[in-house]
């Protein structure tokens, strides 16, 4: 009796084991090979899965794509841009002058031919006052230009094409000439770097031209660093960003939208002062010249950046093609901050280039840079021979 009660016991305990062994069985883990085999084998390859990581449950074999860890070469972020060398600013007007002379859409031209005429009566002279105000050239120049001209050729009395070249070349490079200096003063000097404060109203390429004005610094092997004071548009900080890594310009930008500018760009200037950079440049905010409160914080700007430093430059960018209405915008900025010099954008394009005298003529200050391009290295120093040759077609 107590040999069979024995038996009976033995047997239970081992149905029991082989219950509990088959209820306790990882039946989910045939699933996961299964489910991982199709998968791959619909990407066409199948790599080797380690037997024992499967068999214990680790990471490598189990673990979904997302809690994976990347390579070490995967988690570097994406790669910085590579560094561009710009070519030095020297020579650019020269090398872009075919362009130049492309633009100014027969000013030159049609002034030559009214001036080879056989007869230069009263009618021909106010044709040619009137290509010359159609050119931005402004009423008083005009006039002026136009008077100098007929006194010349009752003077000289012959005219022959060479001769009417030479005489409207000297005219007009005598409007154009000016006796302020047009060097760009971005050296460093007194231990300090050079602060270049670029202002204007919106839409005329301010923030493109700190850019492009970046690259021709290094290209002259100069170190800048750039100021993001545009808080208003969201897009010119990261626009300034991309051309300052192009050429390896460090940016000082703000985290939020709507920052104090005059904040940023004292920021800027105190970091080229501690990195010893040789030029700050400040990007700020297009602005109406027509909104009191706007212009208010432009000097603003300027106040708060001479409590650490001179300003060395405030250049002041008009669109080429606005014509009169550029000067419009020019006298109040004057008013403000004391422009220094003007960058004219889009020259290249339907711009008429008599803007150049006028703009002189009514602020007293000299045009030093010109855009005559959409490329990186389309700015280029301004230069009063090689522009009234390109509108001669010289």
């Amino acid at each position: 009796m107590t040999a069979y009660i024995i038996l009976i016991v033995v047997v239970a305990v081992l149905l029991l084991g082989v219950g509990a062994t088959v209820l306790l069985r990882p039946r989910g883990m045939h699933g996961v090979r299964r489910g991982r085999a199709r998968e791959l084998d619909l990407t066409g390859s199948m790599p080797k899965i380690d037997d024992t990581s499967t068999a214990t449950g680790t990471a490598t074999a189990t673990a979904p794509p997302e809690q994976r860890q990347a390579p070490p070469e995967q988690r570097q972020g994406p790669p910085r841009p590579t560094l561009e060398k710009p070519p030095p600013s020297a020579g650019r007007m020269v090398r872009l002058r075919a362009r130049l002379a492309r633009s100014q859409t027969g000013f030159g031209s049609a002034l030559l031919a009214l001036l080879s005429r056989d007869r230069l009566d009263d009618d021909t002279w106010d044709e040619i006052e009137e290509v010359l105000i159609t050119a931005d050239v402004g009423v008083t120049p005009a006039r002026q230009i136009t008077s100098d001209l007929r006194t010349k050729v009752k003077v000289e009395g012959t005219r022959s094409t060479d001769e009417v070249r030479g005489m409207l070349r000297t005219e007009l490079l005598a409007q154009v000439e000016t006796p302020a200096s047009r060097t760009l003063r971005t050296q460093r000097h007194e231990g300090r770097p050079a602060v270049v404060l670029v202002v204007g109203v919106n839409g005329t390429g301010k923030t493109t031209t700190c850019g492009k004005l970046a690259r021709s610094l290094v290209g002259d092997g100069q170190t800048v660093v750039l100021g993001a004071a545009d808080t208003f548009r969201a897009a010119a900080a990261d626009q300034l960003q991309t051309w300052g890594e192009r050429v390896g310009a460090e940016v000082v930008r703000s985290d939020k939208d709507g920052a104090d500018a005059a904040s940023v760009a004292f920021d800027a200037v105190s970091t080229g002062i501690e990195q010893e950079a040789d030029v700050v440049v400040v990007d700020t905010a297009g602005r109406l010249h027509t909104k009191n409160d706007l212009m208010d914080e432009l000097g603003k700007v300027k106040r708060v950046i001479e409590k650490r430093t001179a300003v060395d430059e405030v250049l002041l960018v008009l669109d080429a093609t606005t014509g009169q209405n550029g000067l419009r915008q020019a006298r109040v900025f004057a008013e403000v901050v004391d422009v220094t010099g003007i960058v004219l954008t889009k020259l290249d394009g339907t711009a008429k280039g008599g803007i150049v005298i006028a703009v002189q003529r009514e602020l007293g200050v000299p045009v030093k840079l010109v855009g005559l391009g959409e490329g990186p290295d389309d700015l280029a120093p301004f230069d009063p021979a090689t522009f009234v040759d390109a509108i001669l077609g010289g």
